[in-house]
């Protein structure tokens, strides 16, 4: 079996580099996938989902250089899934999409 998701959506935001010591960068920014159907009165609805990606090294700075909030992109990665304690103690938990590739849609 393999971990793997593609996704087509919207940048939610724009992207926030963070640079560390060692050279190493990170980019975290939110997409937004769309589903458009008719319900039973016919009607259209869409739903839309938000993701959290998180890329690193040069895909990292690729995002980070040529899109901002509203660009259309298309990422592929794997899911994964960290779990923390929030400040009052409660067990938190958190999905997010490594990226592992990008192609950037759209017009300029």
């Amino acid at each position: 079996m393999r971990n793997r998701v593609q996704l087509i959506g919207h940048l939610g935001m724009d992207p926030e580099l963070k640079t560390f010591d060692s050279g190493k960068k990170l980019v975290r920014v939110s997409i937004a996938t769309n589903e458009v159907y008719r319900n039973n009165n016919g009607d259209k609805v869409t739903d839309t989902e938000w993701h959290n990606l998180v890329a690193w090294g040069k895909t990292a700075e690729i995002i980070n250089e040529y899109t901002k909030k509203g660009s259309e992109l298309a990422v592929e990665g794997k899911l994964t899934t960290n779990t923390y304690e929030d400040k009052d103690g409660n067990k938190r938990s958190s999905t997010e999409i490594l990226v592992n590739d990008v192609v950037l849609l759209g017009s300029k």
